[in-house]
């Protein structure tokens, strides 16, 4: 945590407006950990800015797109202030507290880290009903990649966060989490869902990294490893956990469903014996979709009405090995390899057709990229995906590949090769106002 480091109170707003200056200077400078930031005079996307004395008419400004802020705003926020202006303390001093609650608000969730040493009336801001109702109501900071793993020394918990906007990776300190084996289940609306052993049975917990949260869940009607994916409604304050059948499971087990809002777990109906359920699902608009063996295909419950249902889509031919990603609303993707004879080709995108019941081709990934991606026909590759992002990493070889299917665009994330190597990935939205209650 970071304390306040004394600062008076005829001074803070004359900081905050200094600290929210230099952010649009230099909103992309490194930080390796909340509440400190690097030396370096770096732009936002790593690049150096020349130092050639040039007139502010004939000075280029770089535009950004944080929370909210439109380009032309941020082309004139990021203008150096006139030297010449005196900012009169008693005057800054009186900024009504809703009106400084709602500037916080917009600023970057990382970024209020860095804040909260300028005074001790901002180090508790997390506690303020005020700032949290503001935050709760300006647009996400955008998405992030979070990845959890252990140090090879001591075996204490790491997570790194990327930020798509920002193009930088944070540290985010993980002790507050039970001293356990646990492995990251997903991400959704700010929360992040483990599972794992305590040493007697299986657990299940979700916490929220920024505020150093974490609660463990009531134990499943049928405790034993299960898939499990998450679903946050930031509208009704809640989330909902849904378990469902493993590839190897040696019985079949009927779905179960918690419920923050009763905290307990239900009971729903247990999947077709006909089909074997693969370990690979996508939950998207009130629907479980599963990948099944034997026949392969598509099956997929209704959350709302209780039911399954044979989706008759046929998977594509020459098919090696597939992901189901949720897209945006009722979209619906399939990720995978295809290849001939043990000799792969390429990897493709596919959407369902929810009218013909199809699965209708997307797009192709690009030669240059999937050779760097994947060097072996038998190398490992994950998949996953949140809002019409992709993205695809090496699991031996610490890539990241991103693809915006509304986009249209590849592209690798940057310095990710130390965080993404033997670690375990998702797609996170930092929220501070996401209670795990």
């Amino acid at each position: 945590m970071v304390f306040g480091i004394g600062i008076g109170e005829s001074n803070w707003s004359r900081d905050l407006m200094t600290q929210l200056v230099r952010m649009g200077e230099d909103g992309g400078r490194q930080v390796g950990y909340f509440g400190g930031g690097g030396s370096r005079n770096t732009s936002p996307i790593g690049q150096r800015v020349g130092s050639r004395n040039v007139s502010p008419s004939k000075q280029k400004v770089i535009k950004t797109k944080p929370r909210g802020f439109d380009e032309e705003t941020m082309a004139k926020f990021a203008k150096t202030p006139n030297p010449d202006v005196q900012m009169e303390d008693d005057i800054w001093a009186m900024l009504p507290e809703d009106l400084l609650n709602e500037i916080l608000a917009w600023v970057p969730p990382f970024m209020i880290f860095r804040l909260r040493s300028v005074c001790k009336r901002w180090n508790s801001i997390l506690l303020d009903n005020g700032f949290l109702k503001f935050h709760s109501q300006v647009p996400s900071h955008g998405p992030c990649l979070l990845t959890f793993g252990k140090n090879s020394q001591n075996q204490t918990p790491q997570c790194s966060v990327f930020s798509l906007p920002l193009k930088q990776w944070y540290r985010i300190p993980f002790t507050f989490l039970p001293q356990w084996a646990i492995s990251l289940v997903g991400s959704s609306g700010g929360l992040v869902c483990f599972s794992g052993f305590d040493g007697s049975s299986f657990k299940t917990l979700i916490c929220n990294p920024l505020t150093q949260t974490c609660r463990i869940l009531p134990t499943m009607h049928h405790n034993q490893q299960r898939q499990l994916t998450m679903i946050v409604d930031r509208k009704q304050k809640s989330f909902k956990i849904i378990a469902a059948n493993d590839l190897y499971a040696d019985q079949s087990l009927p779905i179960e469903v918690y419920d923050s809002k009763t905290n307990k777990w239900s009971l729903h109906q247990k999947m077709p014996a006909v089909n074997l359920c693969s370990s690979k699902m996508a939950f998207c608009e009130s629907r479980l979709y599963l990948e099944t063996l034997s026949p392969l295909g598509l099956m997929m419950y209704g959350l709302d009405t209780g039911y399954w249902e044979h989706i008759p889509a046929k998977f594509p031919r020459s098919l090696l090995d597939g992901y189901l990603i949720p897209g945006t609303k009722k979209q619906l993707f399939l990720v995978g390899r295809v290849g001939l004879y043990s000799t792969l080709q390429s990897m493709k995108i596919w959407e369902l057709d929810h009218v013909k019941m199809m699965w209708v081709e997307v797009t192709r990934m690009p030669p240059r990229y999937f050779r760097a991606l994947l060097r072996l026909s038998a190398e490992r590759f994950e998949c996953f995906g949140q809002n019409n992002l992709i993205l695809f990493t090496s699991w031996n070889q610490g890539r990241g590949l991103l693809y915006d299917v509304d986009k249209k665009v590849w592209s690798w994330i940057v310095g990710c090769a130390l965080q993404l190597y033997n670690s375990q990935v998702c797609f996170y939205e930092p929220r501070f106002d996401a209670p795990i209650y």
